[in-house]
């Protein structure tokens, strides 16, 4: 598989959820928020259009091949979409069920991909019950659309779009799979008829992309698993050769960030921060579970106003935890960019 597995993917008009980089979840998405008085703000417009697009999804995938789209969780992603991807190209939709851009999208998604009988597979993958999956993709913001052929992974696009955008994207999808070789049809019956798999062979010959570094796999492959000593392990062998290697030390701070995470009691973290608001150890902790609840925007504001109230021999610590955060989103996410500006003027 490529690089681009742990890549964000370009965004596109049309919107999304945005949620933060945790690879724990990539880290939980992030809810939507609660006590909001929301009367007068329904889009019924956008209901009805959402309502119209999944009976038409129910219908086409009525008539479609049997598991033309699939739930899809850590547990089965191997077999459902990477080996699947060797004989037909699969789709994959990152939604929640809170996530309304993504209930626009979805529909669209399954009808076309019904629509093509069998050519293409739909793997659907809830990033609140997949947060490993969602942690390996680097999701920023759902929906988020990601195209799997002969092993290989490449961002489509973010946020909903129209029908018939979507409809040139599933077009030239289809010429990339036959270009390489992918060219199987799932049957009525669930079997895969016309398949020409990418093989070692093919490779050699041209026809799928060069086999990646297996440093790359290593992690991949460990993320998805949920082995997160693994994928420590894998990032740390690379950077025995490349010290300098953005994708490494990313994986490594999001392996980090996930293992302090995991050992928190919310309540009592929260608690504690409350209680101890110029405290490093309390805020740091509370900003961990921030980041990884998918909120680092939060977590980037506890930590650098702390840093603005310690005195200067008490920083360092804090804002080495800054540091790390940073790299556990991509260089250009605009949290990560206002972070860093408002960290160099907390210390000066």
């Amino acid at each position: 598989m490529s690089s681009q597995f742990l890549n964000k993917a370009p965004g596109v008009p049309g919107g999304g959820a945005t949620r933060g980089t945790n690879p724990g979840r990539r880290n939980p998405a992030a809810a939507p928020p609660t006590g909001l008085n929301l009367a007068g703000a329904v889009d019924l417009s956008a209901l009805a259009s959402a309502k119209k697009s999944a009976e038409q999804a129910t219908q086409a995938l009525a008539e479609a091949p049997q598991g033309v789209v699939i739930d899809v969780n850590e547990s089965n992603f191997q077999q459902l979409v990477l080996e699947r991807s060797l004989q037909i190209p699969v789709v994959i939709d990152f939604w929640a069920e809170w996530c309304g851009p993504c209930k626009q999208l979805s529909p669209v998604l399954e009808k076309l991909t019904a629509e093509q009988g069998g050519r293409v597979i739909l793997a659907k993958i809830d990033v609140d019950a997949n947060q490993q999956l969602a942690a390996a993709f680097q999701v920023q913001s759902i929906p988020s659309v990601f195209l799997v052929i002969g092993g290989q992974v490449a961002p489509l696009f973010q946020g909903a779009m129209p029908e018939a955008q979507l409809r040139q994207v599933f077009t030239k999808m289809l010429e990339l799979a036959t270009s390489q070789g992918i060219t199987g049809t799932l049957t009525a019956t669930g079997e895969v008829e016309g398949a020409n798999p990418v093989t070692p062979d093919s490779v050699e010959n041209g026809m799928a992309p060069p086999p990646q570094d297996p440093h790359l796999v290593a992690i991949q492959d460990a993320l998805a698993k949920g082995d997160l000593s693994g994928a420590k392990q894998a990032a740390e062998n690379i950077l025995m050769d490349k010290p300098d290697d953005q994708l490494a030390m990313a994986v490594l701070a999001q392996v980090s960030l996930m293992n302090r995470a995991q050992g928190l009691d919310e309540k009592k973290t929260r608690e504690r921060a409350v209680g101890l608001p110029d405290d490093p150890s309390a805020q740091m902790a509370m900003a961990d579970l921030e980041f990884a609840s998918g909120q680092p925007d939060q977590a980037f504001d506890r930590l650098i106003g702390l840093i603005k109230r310690l005195p200067a021999g008490d920083r360092e610590p804090v804002r080495l935890r800054v540091l790390e955060l940073f790299q556990c989103l991509p260089p250009d996410d605009p949290t990560a960019l206002n972070g860093r500006r408002d960290l160099a003027s907390s210390l000066f």
